[in-house]
């Protein structure tokens, strides 16, 4: 007891102590910038490290971040801040904003506006968005500066479990410590290095963000959501843009909605080449690029000529280089990934693992954010809660916007079965849409319910305008576990997309068209 009281501090918080640990295989050679000792040490500078940083600052720890970004093989380089910041969520997000512009000011004619021929400037729109990261990544550094966290640009590598040596870019070494380690340094792009000339001639996500030219005619190579983001942004600005798809598109999302995002895409100017796999890429004299590939059905063999050829065939975690071996952290052997427990603790207790290094949790920025704060405040001894990573809102922000929360159709049916499950859908037409008579064969509205009263909502999907405002509002109905009676009694606002969740009234089993006509 006593041996407890003395490490409790003020109202029974933890109190945390610096233990000096031996410098094990690391001597005093070569060893310029000393040794700094910490109660929290995270390695990685992403929107999750970077949350459970400031959080445990601001709670009064002694904190430090180590963050090094490796350039791509393309030699694209960025600051503070990881994917999302960077060559993620936000850059994605502003050029998808752009290719919708496009769209609408073709809208305006119809609209009584005169307006020229849009012609689109890549060089002027990719100048303006590296500015905004740009100053996202300087107000990283003022947040930390404010909170009193140290930040150290360096390589990190485990010398021993509560040890880390850090390498600068001039090759100077310094060892820092900590009771408590959080690992948080995000994933990157895989390269298909076994296709002859992927690495050679390819550029990811990691690169098409920071382009100072067009990408002109571009080859994108996968089915995730990255793929069909890029994709969507690119067709959008008036670019000759290909998707090959090995197998199904958004293997991770509900089938049905995820058909009807390719087939959007497909009438409005993507290509996409299905079951389909490249083979080699080639340089031509002219410096363009001659993709080889194949008809996986057929095993016939076809080409085509691109400027560009993007990879977004998954995402790999940034674990090598780490020495987690000598820390006694536990991983994949197949993902490569961090095994955690629902603390977000590894195989060593002081260790954790938070956002894509860590297994089994989703990709997610939000969620990496909300779990580095909670575990900050575990850590601290201001809360006991757990991240819950249950029924959590996503969208793809592919031309028609998919959001969705919760479970999928297809989930929900293997989870409880079909006669337990019923489902609510209509293909509706936005407002928007009717003056400039856009096609709206592809916006479709569908929740997935427990079948016996009050009918708990397992699941809602929504493609159609603004999916991602309009799927945030209902999540936290979903959260509080909202029942199909009470979406049913929410007074929809009047004239919205979002008002058409509310209207649901047509299941798949009754088989009657879901298809909305008029107001009502």
């Amino acid at each position: 007891a006593a041996a407890m009281a003395a490490l409790l501090g003020p109202a029974g918080r933890f109190r945390w102590r610096v233990r000096a640990v031996p410098g094990g295989a690391r001597g005093a050679a070569g060893l310029r910038g000393g040794r700094q000792c910490y109660d929290l040490l995270v390695i990685g500078g992403g929107s999750g490290g970077l949350a459970c940083a400031k959080e445990a600052a601001q709670l009064g720890k002694k904190v430090a971040v180590v963050d090094y970004v490796e350039p791509s093989p393309r030699g694209t380089r960025w600051g503070l801040g990881g994917t999302c910041v960077n060559v993620g969520c936000i850059p994605k997000k502003l050029m998808h904003q752009a290719a919708l512009l496009g769209g609408m000011i073709h809208d305006a004619s119809h609209y009584g506006w005169k307006v020229a021929q849009p012609l689109h400037d890549w060089g002027k729109m990719a100048e303006a968005v590296q500015n905004h990261v740009k100053s996202l990544n300087w107000g990283h550094r003022v947040q930390l500066q404010d909170r009193k966290v140290k930040y150290f640009n360096f390589k990190a590598s485990f010398v021993n479990p509560h040890m880390v040596c850090g390498v600068s870019k001039g090759g100077e070494e310094t060892l820092l410590s900590a009771d408590h380690i959080v690992i948080a340094t995000g994933g990157r792009p895989r390269y298909p290095t076994h296709i002859e000339g992927a690495l050679e001639y390819g550029i990811t996500s990691d690169d098409i963000f920071w382009l100072k030219e067009s990408p002109g005619k571009t080859l994108v190579v996968g089915a995730s959501y990255v793929a069909l983001e890029c994709a969507g942004f690119l067709t959008g600005l008036g670019l000759d843009t290909t998707v090959m798809i090995r197998s199904v598109p958004l293997r991770a999302f509900d089938q049905q909605m995820a058909s009807l995002v390719t087939e959007h895409m497909a009438v409005h100017g993507t290509r996409i080449l299905r079951g389909c796999t490249p083979l080699r890429v080639e340089r031509l004299s002219d410096g363009r690029l001659q993709v080889t590939w194949v008809d996986l059905a057929s095993d016939k063999k076809d080409t085509g000529t691109f400027d560009t050829v993007l990879w977004a065939v998954g995402r790999v975690p940034e674990t090598r280089g780490l020495n987690l071996e000598k820390a006694g952290v536990r991983t994949n052997p197949n993902t490569q990934k961090i095994l955690v427990d629902a603390q977000e603790a590894t195989s060593v207790p002081h260790i954790y693992a938070i956002g894509d290094v860590a297994e089994g949790r989703p990709e997610l920025t939000p969620t990496a954010i909300m779990a580095g704060r909670l575990l900050a405040q575990r850590l601290c001894s201001r809360s006991s809660d757990l991240m819950d990573y249950d029924n959590v809102p996503t969208t793809v922000f592919t031309p028609l916007e998919y959001g969705c929360v919760g479970l999928s159709e297809e989930e929900a049916v293997a989870r409880h079965g079909e006669e337990r499950v019923e489902v609510y859908h209509a293909y509706y037409k936005p407002l928007e849409f009717v003056v400039p008579e856009r096609d709206a064969s592809q916006c479709y509205i569908k929740m997935v319910c427990l079948r016996e009263p009050p009918q708990l909502v397992l699941g809602l999907h929504f493609l159609g305008p603004n999916a991602g405002e309009v799927t945030q509002g209902f999540a936290l109905g979903i959260k509080c576990g909202a029942s199909y009676q009470h979406v049913m009694r929410t007074v929809g606002i009047h004239p919205t997309c979002a008002e058409e969740v509310a209207k649901l009234r047509i299941s798949k089993r009754s088989g009657l068209d879901p298809t909305v006509t008029g107001c009502g």
